[in-house]
């Protein structure tokens, strides 16, 4: 039996003590891997991870130190789809964690995946951004879907290294989910779905994609009605993946228009019913936008990683950049950040977890932490100076690849109207408007 696969056994061992949710605490400060006897802590705030939860970090921290960062490099220059690491990452056990154990799934909940998560990204985002689709790409299917839908399409991910894919956006409509040509028509007891989608993440390698289409063509029905999410499988006929898109960043993550002509697909692959669509497709991102968050707090703590790293050998004026302020207020800006951003999608998915309405914080976590991302990687680069401009230091990747989290899963302006949204429900309530 290989490291990986006793890995994995390890860790379904432990999860049959205790789980993330009713595990026993520890104090902060004591060591919880290995720990047998941690102390009884009345309910209440704690930061300190489970025994399982720090198997699972400790897990993904040797994978991405081993597996993820030797490669990065390779991908982001070619950008081949990363399919050795997915394959060795299904094998460790670090994939499709969010699957319920009755569909073969280890049923972790979503503060599991973030911390997971924000040590891949950590790596390389486009490796982390290709395994991640399929949280996104299952997630309609984990909320909706009936039992037979769950046994059909989530087994099958637990079972081999398949990938699957949400397709939401178009060419004409991203952030205005409402304004969706794409179509389906009922005949009989099937659907034909016509239309096109843009920028679809695992869109050439899916097994099967979460299709959102309008089913009432009346211009006047409002999108919480207007619309019918379907899974369709790839290889369904008239389904056209089109060209691998070359982007500015995580440039291994396969991203492509898909085509949909003629698409017959049946009534029992419809999720919920008809009309239920747009319910569906913004309820999984109450549940996805944490582990984004994640994974720009994952890049954003490389940046600061690599640039203290670089300012302690640097010299200027004969002592080490570190010790010029200019330098050390540009770290601890990039800490504040990191650490601010780490905090609000942990308690993004713990609500989640509790299910407790997310919406506001995961909203808040995933706008934040895009942004942090991104002044992180640009700082990293000035830090750097000229040799951050150039491809053999690892910053101006991080720069290319924090962009696209102000911008995937909803763009940063697009968070700014939800929170804002949301706060003034909150404002109503709490300060009798």
């Amino acid at each position: 039996m290989n490291t990986m696969s006793k890995s994995v056994l390890k860790l379904n061992s432990l999860r049959s003590l205790s789980t993330s949710s009713h595990a026993k605490q520890v104090a902060p400060g004591v060591k919880t891997s290995g720990s047998s006897s941690a102390p009884d802590l009345p309910a209440g705030l704690n930061f300190t991870l489970t025994a399982e939860q720090q198997e699972f970090v400790d897990l993904a921290e040797n994978f991405t130190k081993n597996e993820i960062i030797p490669a990065a490099a390779h991908y982001d220059a070619t950008g081949e789809y990363p399919w050795p690491v997915i394959k060795k990452a299904h094998e460790t056990g670090l994939m499709n964690l969010h699957i319920p154990e009755q569909y073969g799934g280890m049923g972790l909940g979503t503060l599991d995946g973030c911390l997971i998560t924000e040590k891949m990204a950590y790596g390389c985002t486009g490796i982390m951004t290709a395994l991640e689709a399929n949280g996104l790409g299952s997630m309609p299917v984990m909320i909706a879907g009936n039992e037979e839908q769950k046994k059909k399409y989530l087994t099958r991910l637990i079972e081999e290294p398949l990938m699957c894919a949400y397709g939401v956006t178009e060419p004409g409509a991203g952030s205005d989910v409402a304004g969706i040509k794409t179509k389906a028509e009922k005949k009989g007891n099937e659907w034909v779905i016509n239309g096109q989608k843009m920028w679809i993440t695992n869109g050439g390698v899916a097994n099967f994609y979460f299709v959102l289409a309008r089913t009432n063509p009346d211009p006047k029905c409002p999108a919480s009605k207007a619309f019918t999410g379907f899974i369709v499988d790839a290889d369904t006929p008239g389904v056209t993946p089109g060209r691998k898109e070359k982007n500015m960043g995580q440039r291994c993550s396969d991203t492509r228009g898909i085509t949909f002509e003629d698409v017959v697909v049946p009534e029992e692959n419809v999720l919920i019913g008809e009309g239920a669509g747009f319910k569906v497709a913004m309820g999984a991102f109450d549940k996805t936008r944490p582990p984004v968050a994640a994974g720009a707090v994952g890049i954003s703590q490389r940046a600061l990683d690599e640039a203290t790293k670089y300012a302690t050998e640097r010299k200027a004026f004969g002592v080490p950049i570190l010790q010029h302020q200019a330098v050390a207020f540009m770290l601890a800006d990039m800490a504040i950040g990191t650490e601010a951003a780490r905090l609000c999608y942990q308690k993004a998915a713990w609500q989640a977890d509790n299910g407790i309405r997310n919406t506001y914080y995961a909203s808040i976590a995933k706008c934040l932490a895009g942004d942090v991302a991104n002044k992180s990687a640009t700082d990293a680069v000035q830090v750097f100076g000229g040799n951050g401009f150039n491809t053999e230091y690892p910053v101006e990747k991080l720069m290319r690849d924090a962009k696209i989290y102000q911008i995937y899963e909803g763009t940063a302006q697009i968070q700014r109207i939800i929170i804002s949204r949301e706060w003034m429900n909150i404002a109503k309530q709490k300060l009798g408007l």
